[in-house]
């Protein structure tokens, strides 16, 4: 389950509370979900009872206990718990949000992680003429497209727009080094126009990006070489390893996050939180891909095509990544 249909799930759990009449309230047309903060426990939190509070004439611990059963109810949902003034903390069902993120990734593809946050939305970015300027809107374009919205670029003043330009020309490290060398740095870094943008090695966040991408597809070949595809399911290994980034749950997260992270990118302006997230995404799998296919003489089995279908969701999530970023995922590197 991702951050977005759990708060979809979270909205009728609302809705039912109200057409019972426990709640008299208006429906929110959008709660946020959030990973848990401080004194918080689960997978996710809402802070929908303390938005709903005041004009339920309720506290939010009330409204909270009022949700909660509700929620509870709702399949991929393992348990609630309420935690400080009435927050709503979400534990999933692990084996039934396994198999549903994966579908969902792969039945998207490269479009998974797009939504309607900027629906109708006009986002102007006036920009000086600068290269890193440039290619920042040019990106900003595709992701607040992503989300709905419609970014228009001009040179005008005043700009709202100015990263920190680049020390000197990006062109001579080639199109794909040279954008990821721009747009990977915050806004307010200056960033390194170096040779080692091209290096094919480890140090390299791009060449591990790209790597992974590349790493997923020569996995789907072979398993087809040994007769099986990738079908989602339980990951046993998910509850049963540590959360670390060798653990094949690692991923889990990573591309569950996906949503949110595009949604972040494109409202604060910043294709840097893309750029970075899809290194995080890459080196959870990269820690994760020995895992996928058989070993000696072992059969394929339920669990090596979850794996496997874990592993081409992860490509699907870098393979989309890199398009909004404008930089290609080969499938051989």
């Amino acid at each position: 389950m991702t951050p977005v249909e759990l708060s979809r799930t979270v909205l009728r759990a609302v809705r039912r509370a109200v057409e019972v009449g426990e709640l008299s309230v208006v429906v929110p047309e959008r709660v946020l979900v959030t990973v848990p903060g401080a004194g918080g426990c689960g997978d996710y939190a809402t802070n929908v009872a303390l938005q709903l509070a005041r004009p339920a004439g309720r506290t939010a611990g009330e409204v909270a206990g009022i949700i909660r059963p509700h929620l509870r109810a709702a399949p991929g949902i393992a348990d609630v718990a309420i935690t400080g003034p009435g927050f709503l903390n979400i534990s999933l069902d692990r084996a039934a949000a396994t198999g549903a993120l994966v579908s969902e990734i792969l039945r998207r593809g490269s479009r998974y992680g797009h939504g309607d946050a900027l629906a109708g939305q006009v986002v102007e970015l006036r920009v000086p003429y600068d290269t890193r300027a440039e290619v920042v809107a040019d990106t900003l374009v595709r992701i607040v497209g992503s989300q709905g919205g419609r970014a228009e670029v001009r040179h005008a003043e005043p700009v709202n727009l100015r990263p920190v330009p680049a020390p000197e020309d990006p062109a001579l490290l080639g199109p794909d080094a040279a954008r990821w060398a721009l747009l990977h740095p915050a806004p307010h870094d200056r960033p390194r126009i170096t040779a080692d943008h091209l290096v094919q090695r480890a140090s390299n966040p791009l060449f591990r990006v790209r790597y992974a991408h590349a790493r997923t597809r020569a996995l789907s070949r072979n398993a087809a070489a040994l007769g099986y595809t990738g079908a989602p399911g339980d990951l046993p290994e998910a509850r049963d390893l540590p959360n670390t980034p060798s653990a094949p749950s690692a991923p889990l997260a990573d591309l569950a996050e996906y949503p949110r992270v595009l949604t972040a990118a494109a409202t604060h302006r910043s294709p840097d939180r893309l750029a970075r997230h899809l290194v995080t995404v890459a080196d959870a799998f990269l820690g994760y891909q020995h895992t996928v296919l058989p070993l000696g003489d072992e059969k394929p089995s339920a669990a090596h095509r979850a794996r496997l279908a874990l592993a081409e969701a992860a490509g699907a999530v870098l393979a989309g990544g890199l398009s909004l970023l404008g930089i290609s995922a080969p499938e051989y590197l």
